[in-house]
C-alpha cells in the first residue's frame, strides 16, 4: 500500500516513519528541506522538496494509484486544499487532512473531507486527566458526510476494515 504525508513535522514525519518500519512505500512532501531533518537516518521512502497544493508534485510522488494521503502541515488552507487535490483529481480512496480550527474541522467533514482536530483532541484529553469523563461522541477522526468522490460504497477505516498504505523512494 501506498501513502502521500504532506507536513514533514513531528507528526507527519513521525507517521512517515512508523508506516516504514511496517513495511510501506511512503511518501512525503515539505517545503523545506530541513523539515526531513526529523526522518530517521535510515527512512526508505520518498522525501520530496515540494508543495502538497500543486498536482505536478503529487503526480512526481505517485499520487496516481496511492492508498492513503494525509495533510499533516501547520496550515488548515494548505491541508485541506491538499486533501481536496487528492481526493478530487486523484481519487485516493483515504483522505484525511489535520484541521486546528475545531468549527473549520466540522465544515470542512460536512463538504466531504475527513479531519482531524487536535484541539478537540487535546480538551477531551485535559478533562481525562482531570477525572472528567470526557466527551464519549468525540470521533477521532470527523469523517466526512458521504462525499460524491467516495460514494455510498465508503467505509471509514476502523468501521469495518483496517489498511494502511504508503509510497517509497529514496531521501
Amino acid at each position: 500500500m501506498r501513502t502521500i504525508i504532506v507536513g514533514s513535522g513531528r507528526v507527519g514525519a513521525g507517521l512517515a516513519n512508523r508506516l516504514s518500519k511496517e513495511g510501506h512505500e511512503v511518501a512525503i512532501l515539505d517545503t523545506h528541506v530541513s523539515a526531513f531533518r526529523r526522518l530517521d537516518s535510515d527512512f526508505p521512502g520518498q522525501a520530496v522538496r515540494g508543495d502538497g497544493t500543486d498536482e505536478t508534485v503529487l503526480r512526481r510522488v505517485g499520487a496516481e494509484g496511492a492508498d492513503w494521503f494525509f495533510a499533516v502541515t501547520n496550515g488548515d488552507n494548505r491541508n485541506v486544499l491538499s486533501a481536496q487535490l487528492a481526493s478530487e483529481t486523484f481519487a485516493i480512496p483515504r483522505v484525511v487532512a489535520k484541521i486546528n480550527d475545531p468549527v473549520r474541522a466540522d465544515a470542512y467533514a460536512s463538504l466531504g473531507i475527513d479531519t482531524i482536530n487536535r484541539t478537540d483532541w487535546m480538551i477531551d484529553a485535559i478533562e481525562r486527566y482531570m477525572g472528567k469523563p470526557g466527551d464519549p461522541t468525540a470521533p477521532d477522526v470527523n469523517v466526512a458526510i458521504e462525499s460524491q468522490h467516495r460514494g455510498p460504497d465508503h467505509v471509514p477505516v476502523g468501521a469495518e476494515q483496517t489498511d494502511v498504505a504508503v509510497t517509497s523512494g529514496g531521501q
